[in-house]
């Protein structure tokens, strides 16, 4: 059952998943089109679940469930990656992409892929201070409070260690 996410309690469980690329307003509509939809089929064993689903920047797609009203169960959750991998496939992206995200001085939200992060930090490009995205939250309110950070504040810290804050 949908719920409009502003609705959702700070509990609710959130997934959030990274386009590789950042998507186009059409593209974002044709999405938001075909989520609520998604979610008001979304089920646990028979019984729906309420749930709302968003996307935030272009870029990101959170998913959330109100486990007060009842829980998810593995199946489901795979059901909701299913949905995931659906739109990635129809706008030729990827919704998995683990590069770190960050915002960037002029506020555009930029990608950098694993293994090109230490040559970002000596770049310049990744600082301690660069804000960046904790796509590991788990919840409405840790999404909320920590899901923009600095990235000396991230699992990033440790390409810092011989930065000087």
């Amino acid at each position: 059952m949908w719920i409009s996410f502003n609705q959702l309690p700070d509990t609710a469980r959130v997934w959030v998943y990274q386009s590789a690329r950042p998507l186009t307003d059409a593209e974002v509509s044709a999405i938001e089109t075909d989520l609520q939809p998604a979610v008001d089929g979304w089920a646990a064993h028979g019984t729906p679940l309420l749930g709302s689903a968003k996307l935030i920047n272009n870029r990101f797609l959170i998913v959330a469930v109100d486990e007060g009203h009842h829980q998810p169960s593995g199946c489901s959750i795979d059901s909701s990656v299913g949905w995931v991998r659906e739109f990635a496939r129809a706008l030729n992206t990827d919704f998995f992409d683990r590069s770190a995200a960050f915002v960037t001085a002029d506020g555009a939200i930029e990608t950098v892929a694993l293994p090109q992060i230490k040559a970002a930090v000596a770049e310049g490009r990744l600082t301690p201070e660069t804000t960046v995205f904790n796509n590991l939250v788990a919840t409405k309110a840790d999404l909320l409070a920590n899901w923009q950070i600095k990235a000396s504040d991230s699992w990033l810290k440790r390409y810092f260690k011989n930065v000087t804050v």
